[in-house]
């Protein structure tokens, strides 16, 4: 953390705006996913739901909200279209039946197959060298961290 600060008579034009920055690059980088996505007939939320399936398959809805950062009442639609495409399944913990566990499906499983260029065509429009990329998302990951911590003081 920093003891400097921006002056209160400060007014910047948007383009010279970090948070406008994040917000372009984040509309840039959907339309980059949006064709790639499309082939596989998913959204990039449940493409994200997917990725952290094939990391590790078996979540429950919690741990699956907390991965992505997303409330249950967000993530509840994504798993039930997903399941009504028949990628994934839901079932009740045998040892814990207030707890939902995802599960792929053999179709799921094999969409990763098809899914594994994405990443690459990603990395690829950033245009950036790896390692940039690497120390970028160091940065963003501690933003993120602090900027939450910055909510939860308030």
């Amino acid at each position: 953390m920093t003891d400097e600060k921006l002056p209160e008579t400060y007014r910047p034009a948007p383009e010279s705006m970090l948070c406008f920055d994040l917000y372009a690059t984040h509309h840039a980088v959907g339309q980059v996913y949006q064709p790639l996505l499309a082939e596989l007939g998913l959204t990039y939320p449940q493409y994200l739901v997917l990725v952290t399936l094939w990391t590790g398959d078996g979540l429950t809805v919690g741990e699956l909200g907390q991965r992505l950062g997303l409330e249950s009442s967000t993530l509840t639609p994504l798993i039930k279209r997903l399941e009504n495409n028949g990628v994934l399944l839901r079932a009740r913990d045998k040892s814990d039946e207030r707890k939902v566990r995802i599960h792929l499906t053999e179709a799921g499983k094999q969409m990763e197959g098809r899914a594994r260029h994405i990443p690459g065509c990603i990395a690829e429009a950033f245009g950036l060298p790896l390692a940039d990329l690497h120390r970028l998302h160091e940065t963003l990951t501690r933003m993120r961290a602090s900027l939450k911590a910055s909510m939860e003081q308030s």
